[in-house]
C-alpha cells in the first residue's frame, strides 16, 4: 500500500522529516518543474504545501486556483517569475532519477524501524545528516539541469520565432513592423477611450494630417462615431475634398471643428453641397476655402436649409444675386446662421441709434457681411460709443461706417484709440478729417502711418499744417514719387530702423 503524507515545506534539513517520514524510492520519482520550484520556493523563504505521491506525476496543492481557472501553459522563452504560482506537471516534464543517482538513493534509504536496525540512535543521526546533505546535492544538480534544459528550450523557442519571422520575405516583415509600431503609437489611446485595435488604421491615416493622440480625445469627445468608421471611406472622403480645393494642411482643423465629415458619402453630400457652392458663381480656386472656414456647411440641407437662406438675402435683405459671391466668399458663416433674426435684429438697431436708411445698412451687409454675426452690446454699440465721444456726429458716423464697415472688427482700445491720439497729437490733424479719409482707420499705426510721417520729416517734406492723410492711401512706390520724391529702397531701409527703434523701446519698458 502506498503511504501519502502531508507537509508543509521549509528549510528544514531532511533529518527533521526522516523521523517521521519512510521514502520508498522504487514508488517515487521528481518531477523536474517542481524541483526547480522547490529550490525557487526555498530561495524566496516561501512555504508551500505538497504532497509526496507514488505516482510518477506529483501534484501540488495550491491554495487558490488559476486566474482564468484552469492550467496555465507557456511557451518556451516567455520566461518564469520567481513568484509565479504555476508550476509543470505533465509526464513529458517529469525526470525520474535513474544510474548512481538512483543507487545512492536506494542505499541511502534507512530499513523499517519495525524490522530492527543495526545502527543506534546516535549513529542513526550521523547517518541521517549525511543523507539530507547528499539529497540537497542531488536535489541542486537536477535543479542545475532543469534550468539549462529551460534554457535551451527558449532559445529553441526563439530560434523558430526568427525563422518564422525570416520565412515571411521582406513584405511580411514590413508588415509585422508596421503593425507593431502602429500598436505601440495608439496604445495610450486604448487606456483613455473606448476604441479596439480596428480603429488603428483610420488613426493612422488621419495622423497623416498632423493629428495627435490630443486631437483623437477631443474628436472622440465630439462625435465618437467618427472614430468607429472604414478607413477606406475615409480616405476616400478627404481625397474629394483635398480634390476640389481643400489644403491639406487645413485637413486637421475641419476634422477637429467638424469630425462629422468622415461619415458624410461622396456621392449623396459631398458632391451636392460642392455645386450649390459652384452654383452660386463661387470660382473653383475658393471652394476650398469656403469649405475649410465653414465645414459645418455639409450638415444643412441644401434644398431644406441652404437654397432658403440664399432666397432670403435676395428677396428680404436686398442682396443682388451678382453681389452673392462676393458676400458668401468674405463670410461663409452667412450660409448655416439665423439669417432672419440676425438681419431684423441689426436693421432694427442701426436705423433706430444712427437713422440709417435701409440702403445705407444693405451696403454695410454687402461690404462687410460678418456685420450679421457681431453682437449689438459687444460688437456693435462700443464702436458707435467711441467714434461719438471723439466728437463726431451720426451722419459722420454713418458716413465713416458705410464706406468701411470693418470698424466695427477692430478694437477699441489696442486701435481705434491709438490712432485716433496719433492724428491729434502728432499729425495735427482734425477727427473731421476721418469722415473724409475713413480709411486711416483700417491702416497699420506701426507699418503704415508712423512711417510715412516720419519719413516726411525727416527729409523736410512734411506740409504745414494738418499733415494730409491722402499721403497715406496710395501704395510705396507712388508714396515714394508722390510725397517723397526718393526711391524704395530707401524708404523701407528707413522704416525697418524705426521699426527697431520702436521695438526696442517696448522691450526697455
Amino acid at each position: 500500500m502506498a503511504v501519502l503524507s502531508l507537509y508543509t515545506f521549509t528549510s528544514l534539513p531532511l533529518s527533521h522529516f526522516s523521523s517521521h517520514l519512510h521514502l520508498h524510492p522504487s514508488r517515487f520519482s521528481l518531477s523536474n518543474g517542481i524541483i526547480a520550484s522547490i529550490g525557487r520556493r526555498r530561495r524566496s523563504k516561501a512555504s508551500m504545501l505538497f504532497a509526496l505521491s507514488p505516482h510518477s506525476n506529483p501534484k501540488i496543492i495550491k491554495s487558490s486556483k488559476s486566474r482564468y481557472d484552469q492550467r496555465n501553459s507557456y511557451e518556451y522563452g516567455e520566461g518564469f517569475d520567481d513568484d509565479d504560482d504555476d508550476w509543470f506537471s505533465d509526464d513529458e516534464f517529469a525526470e525520474e532519477l535513474s544510474g548512481p543517482d538512483k543507487r545512492r538513493f536506494k542505499s541511502q534509504h534507512p530499513p523499517n524501524k519495525s524490522q530492527g536496525s543495526r545502527y543506534s540512535e546516535k549513529e542513526w543521526a550521523v547517518r541521517s545528516s549525511e543523507t539530507g546533505q547528499r539529497l540537497k546535492s542531488s536535489l541542486s544538480q537536477v535543479d542545475v539541469k532543469n534550468g539549462e534544459n529551460m534554457l535551451e528550450m527558449r532559445n529553441y523557442h526563439t530560434s523558430n520565432k526568427l525563422k518564422d519571422v525570416s520565412s515571411l520575405g521582406a513584405n511580411g516583415r514590413k508588415k509585422i513592423e508596421v503593425e507593431s509600431s502602429t500598436k505601440n503609437k495608439f496604445c495610450r489611446l486604448l487606456e483613455e477611450l473606448d476604441l479596439d485595435e480596428k480603429s488603428f488604421p483610420l488613426l493612422d491615416y488621419l495622423s497623416s494630417f498632423g493629428l495627435k493622440d490630443s486631437h483623437f480625445i477631443q474628436m472622440y469627445d465630439r462625435h465618437m462615431p467618427s472614430l468607429q468608421i472604414n478607413v477606406g471611406s475615409a480616405r476616400e472622403r478627404l481625397e474629394f475634398l483635398l480634390g476640389v480645393g481643400v489644403k491639406h494642411r487645413d485637413i486637421r482643423k475641419i476634422l477637429m471643428r467638424q469630425p462629422q465629415i468622415l461619415e458624410y458619402t461622396v456621392e449623396n453630400n459631398l458632391k451636392s453641397h460642392v455645386a450649390f457652392l459652384a452654383s452660386l458663381g463661387i470660382p473653383d480656386s475658393r471652394i476650398g476655402h469656403i469649405i475649410a472656414a465653414t465645414p459645418s456647411l455639409f450638415s444643412y440641407s441644401v434644398e431644406n436649409s441652404l437654397k432658403p437662406t440664399v432666397r432670403y438675402l435676395v428677396e428680404e435683405v436686398g442682396i443682388q444675386k451678382s453681389d452673392l459671391s462676393k458676400v458668401v466668399q468674405l463670410s461663409p458663416q452667412i450660409l448655416v446662421q439665423r439669417i432672419d433674426s440676425s438681419w431684423t435684429t441689426r436693421l432694427s438697431f442701426l436705423m433706430k441709434e444712427l437713422g440709417a436708411p435701409r440702403d445705407s445698412i444693405v451696403k454695410m451687409v454687402r461690404k462687410h457681411p460678418q456685420l450679421l454675426h457681431y453682437s449689438i452690446e459687444d460688437g456693435l454699440l462700443p464702436r458707435i460709443n467711441f467714434l461719438r465721444s471723439i466728437g463726431m456726429c451720426n451722419s459722420d458716423i454713418l458716413k465713416v461706417l458705410t464706406s468701411l464697415t470693418q470698424v466695427f472688427s477692430l478694437s477699441v482700445e489696442d486701435n481705434l484709440k491709438p490712432k485716433y491720439r496719433y492724428l491729434i497729437n502728432e499729425l495735427r490733424n482734425e477727427v473731421q478729417s476721418l469722415a473724409k479719409y475713413p480709411t486711416y482707420l483700417s491702416l497699420s499705426l506701426e507699418q503704415r502711418i508712423r512711417p510715412r510721417h516720419r519719413f516726411l520729416v525727416s527729409l523736410k517734406k512734411a506740409p504745414k499744417g494738418p499733415f494730409p492723410l491722402s499721403s497715406f492711401v496710395p501704395s510705396d512706390e507712388s508714396f515714394c514719387q508722390q510725397w517723397a520724391g526718393t526711391t524704395v529702397d530707401k524708404y523701407l531701409a528707413f522704416r525697418q530702423r524705426l521699426l527697431l527703434k520702436e521695438f526696442a523701446k517696448k522691450y526697455e519698458r
